[in-house]
């Protein structure tokens, strides 16, 4: 029963369908974890053979065809695994399309805590992405958070109770001129939480000394667009504000979001300075110095009308753009992604890296993954291009 109900997940990984629409729901649910932790699904399945092998429980016809179907599944496995290992490559060619090829990024020594040993040991291990990925998918794939990094839960930045509340991560050393992160969490604007997606990223960067806010927002039922924008716009105030307070830089503020998340992230970063969208704070420096969306909605927000879609905020002024999207999104066809990053080229002076990913689904920064390390190493590599390339705060609209 249990190498069925994997061989199940493993198909609606190789090959998820998209229509009918449920279907593709189903799809996502069932083959998230296997999608992102093949190898140690290969390695339970191996496990399990030889187990069985060796109490020789492999005797009847149905044994031997649990031995057929964990077969059929190690094969599948490989092929999802192999089609993780394309992600680093992938977005090497994004990142070389969008910026200057010759150009070398800044080591990230930058943000290292001063004095701290452990940091300088992170950079010269940096040298060797690909042997900590696979390290970690096998090891520790789970997002724990490094020794170093402190994380404070539940900050109220606005007045909505408990749907605006953030947390904070930093370095416990708190080194003066970290940048800012602010990360907004995916659910369709009717769920999510604050702390469950891209924490491997939060606490990567928050270990090497940046301040990583994630946010809560208002949600569905109860509230309508733009009042999840405000609240994004809000929390980057806040960053902005209270940065200094952990040896951040203020000026050096970059939105990210997963889903829904990167929707609010593209609105926040096209309407900086909007004051129909900071009621109250109208004179607040809402800027960004650049964008990171993953797996996002572009279109509009229900019935809200067609101003509630980043595409119909476009303009030459926008900050840089990186956009990560996986070619076998269910939830999010992969095409509207394309789509928005076509337009935002054709439209933005700034870089627009857009860097879709073999094999991957929705949602595939939960675990600290082979894929998700690499697209961790990707948004680093692209913050150190802009944050050299590009001076804080010259991309307003």
């Amino acid at each position: 029963m249990t190498v069925a109900v994997t061989a199940w997940c493993a198909l609606l990984a190789l090959a998820p369908p998209r229509r009918p629409r449920v279907l593709g729901r189903i799809a996502f649910r069932s083959g998230l974890v296997i999608n992102e932790l093949p190898v140690p699904a290969l390695l339970w399945l191996a496990a399990w053979t030889a187990v069985a092998f060796a109490q020789d429980d492999i005797g009847s016809p149905a044994a031997w065809a649990a031995v057929a179907l964990a077969a059929l599944t190690a094969a599948a496995l490989t092929v999802i695994a192999a089609r993780a290992a394309r992600t680093r490559p992938a977005i090497g060619r994004a990142l070389a399309a969008a910026f200057d090829p010759a150009s070398t990024p800044p080591p990230m020594t930058a943000t290292t805590p001063r004095g701290h040993a452990r940091g300088h040991a992170r950079d010269r291990r940096a040298a060797a992405p690909r042997r900590r990925a696979r390290a970690a998918a096998l090891i520790a794939p789970l997002p724990l958070r490094g020794r170093g990094v402190r994380h404070v839960a539940g900050i109220p930045y606005r007045d909505a109770g408990r749907r605006n509340l953030l947390d904070v991560r930093h370095h416990r050393s708190r080194p003066p001129g970290g940048p800012v992160l602010v990360y907004l969490h995916g659910g369709g604007f009717t769920g999510g939480h604050r702390n469950r997606e891209a924490r491997p990223l939060l606490n990567r960067l928050a270990g090497r000394g940046w301040l990583c806010v994630s946010a809560d927002y208002r949600l569905r039922p109860g509230s309508r667009f733009p009042d999840p924008l405000v609240d994004a716009k809000k929390a980057i105030a806040w960053a902005r504000a209270h940065a200094a307070e952990y040896g951040a830089d203020p000026s050096q503020v970059f939105v990210a979001g997963s889903s829904a998340g990167a929707h609010l992230a593209a609105m926040a970063a096209l309407t900086a300075g909007d004051p129909s969208c900071q009621p109250g704070f109208e004179d607040a420096d809402t800027t960004v110095t650049a964008a990171i969306c993953l797996y996002g909605y572009y279109g509009e927000v229900y019935d809200d009308g067609a101003a509630t879609s980043p595409e119909h905020h476009l303009h030459p002024g926008a900050p840089p753009f990186l956009i990560a999207h996986g070619d076998r999104d269910t939830c999010v066809p992969v095409e509207a992604a394309r789509r928005f990053a076509r337009r935002l080229r054709e439209t933005s002076r700034a870089p627009v890296v857009y860097a879709e990913l073999p094999g991957a689904q929705h949602v595939f920064d939960l675990f600290r993954s082979t894929r998700f390390a690499a697209v961790v190493d990707g948004i680093e590599t692209f913050t150190a291009q802009v944050r050299v390339a590009h001076q804080p705060r010259a991309f307003t609209k």
